[in-house]
């Protein structure tokens, strides 16, 4: 490669997402000017016909390099309840059916879960999150944030489950956490983070 792109896509038109990914990335020194999918209205979405966080991650990345001829960096994330053996997992942006509805799958989420007691209740948030280039070169890592599962949401901050899972060793929810916070243990800043350095060697 004879120059470094200046632009790293961030395959996502999820406005937090993109605040929480731009504020990862800046933090680690990385030079690039980072935008969001919105930049490039043209572009249909990806459908996320993965059957893992990975696989979906990469599709969305492969398809906004190709389309751009930039490299693209995108992530697959969602909540793992234990009691249901994994899910909502790849489904959680759909779990209630239309994509995206946060309170509908929280709602729906909570109700399926209004008998388990505390001590069943354990889930994570998984995210992998994965580089790819026009020429086809990819990375992919991933990351986990262990929590429990409150019995009522509880904070405003952050987007999707946040207001139920109560990270290991914190008395707070994920949407009770400052972006900071959040960002320094969450699972998609440590995918993040992880992937960072092959965002440098890849890219410069």
């Amino acid at each position: 490669m004879t120059s470094t792109p200046s632009r790293l896509i961030l395959a996502t038109r999820n406005a937090g997402k993109v605040t929480e990914l731009r504020a990862i990335l800046s933090d680690a020194g990385l030079p690039h000017e980072l935008v969001g999918a919105d930049a490039y209205p043209e572009i249909p979405d990806v459908k996320e016909t993965g059957v893992t966080f990975a696989e979906n991650a990469l599709l969305k990345a492969h398809a906004l390099a190709r389309a751009t001829g930039l490299p693209a960096v995108a992530d697959d994330s969602g909540l793992c309840v234990d009691v249901l053996h994994g899910a909502p997992g790849i489904f959680s942006a759909r779990w209630a059916g239309a994509h995206g509805d946060d309170k509908a799958n929280l709602d729906l989420l909570l109700a399926q879960l209004g008998d388990i007691a505390d001590e069943n209740r354990g889930a994570h948030f998984a995210c992998a999150a994965a580089l790819a280039l026009p020429d086809g070169t990819e990375r992919v890592v991933e990351g986990r944030l262990l929590g429990t599962l409150r019995h009522t949401p509880s904070g405003t901050g952050g987007f999707g489950y946040d207001p139920i899972l109560q990270p290991q060793g914190e008395t707070r929810t994920c949407a009770e956490l400052t972006a900071a916070e959040k960002n320094a243990i969450s699972h998609r800043g440590q995918a993040f983070r992880a992937l960072v350095p092959f965002v440098r060697a890849l890219l410069g």
